[in-house]
């Protein structure tokens, strides 16, 4: 579904991605990991389009999109929940939920589905959208992007100053939504989160992939990479 060919980012003169190749497959969840630095969110923006100054090859579904604007890649099915969660301070919950364009009406999560997977967005449904906790925003930024029907989600650290309990309800959904057959990437330093969800592990080291495991090698190095992770 998503193939990357030395992929290069820039910030002016300084080089935030040293040539990264990836590929990601139709209903895979593929996980970044890596130290802070590593390049694992300049990734996630060079691939939704955020990130300008690049070089290299991003296709989708066969399609090039290195040149192609942002609402262009959503509307190809590209969905992206950033780290800060951008609920709209002026919307209630509902309404942060409805105002969505819907890109993929085969695959797009209705209302009634969104607040089965997330009860308490359904008892919040009236509350302002930046009013609700952490681990609430969280579950309005994913409902959000499921509400498009993106094909593809790119979510930057989902589980990242989350309590355990709410942890466990986003790697829930994240297997329900495999289970729907939807491709996800996302970043996360939580590794043992990662294994629980994750077909595949890219590691990044300075901009550049060190190595992609499958998730078998993975949880078998997992005290490895939570020494090298710093953890």
């Amino acid at each position: 579904m998503l193939e990357i060919r030395n992929l290069q980012a820039f910030y002016g003169e300084a080089q935030a991605l040293h040539g990264i190749d990836l590929s990601v497959g139709e209903g895979e969840v593929v996980t970044l990991v890596g130290r802070n630095g590593a390049g694992k969110t300049t990734l996630l923006r060079t691939i939704i389009g955020l990130h300008r100054g690049v070089k290299g090859s991003i296709t989708l579904n066969g399609t090039e999109i290195t040149g192609v604007a942002t609402h262009k890649r959503a509307r190809l099915g590209l969905g992206w929940v950033q780290d800060d969660r951008g609920i709209y301070a002026s919307l209630n919950v509902e309404e942060n939920l409805t105002l969505p364009m819907v890109t993929h009406p085969d695959s797009a999560w209705s209302l009634q589905e969104v607040y089965d997977a997330f009860p308490v967005l359904a008892d919040r449904r009236r509350a302002p959208g930046t009013t609700l906790s952490g681990g609430e925003q969280q579950m309005l930024a994913l409902a959000r992007v499921l509400r498009t029907g993106a094909r593809l989600l790119l979510l930057d650290e989902p589980s990242e100053g989350l309590a355990p309990v709410i942890v466990q309800q986003i790697r829930d959904i994240l297997l329900r939504v495999k289970e729907a057959g939807t491709t996800v990437l996302l970043v996360e330093q939580n590794v043992k989160f990662a294994s629980t969800v994750a077909d595949r592990h890219y590691v990044l080291a300075e901009g550049s992939v060190a190595t992609n495991l499958d998730n078998t090698e993975f949880k078998e190095r997992q005290d490895e990479l939570l020494t090298y992770l710093g953890m």
